[in-house]
């Protein structure tokens, strides 16, 4: 899979993650997106070191598409705990 196919993943990962963890974010649309991309990066890092399961080299592949969501998910409570979630709607 090549770096625009993961920035992709990322888009869409950052808006699943976001839709499973609602509220205001600190960065807005731009931040979530942001988390996003570097969540699906740091998901396929994590599953390929920790959890022994290498990342498939394929967009489709649902343990792919776990690895982005969850690295996404982690990312955005973390980022809400730093950060703070203060303007809440």
């Amino acid at each position: 899979m090549g770096i625009i196919a993961w920035i992709i993943l990322g888009l869409l990962a950052g808006a699943i993650a976001k839709f499973l963890l609602p509220g205001r974010d600190p960065g807005g649309f731009l931040g979530t997106t942001v988390i996003g991309i570097l969540g699906a990066f740091v998901g396929g890092w994590i599953s390929s070191r920790w959890l022994d399961h290498p990342v498939s080299k394929h967009f489709f592949d649902g343990a792919t598409w776990v690895a982005a969501i969850g690295g996404s998910l982690v990312l955005l409570i973390a980022y809400r705990l730093v950060f703070g979630n203060s303007r809440r709607g």
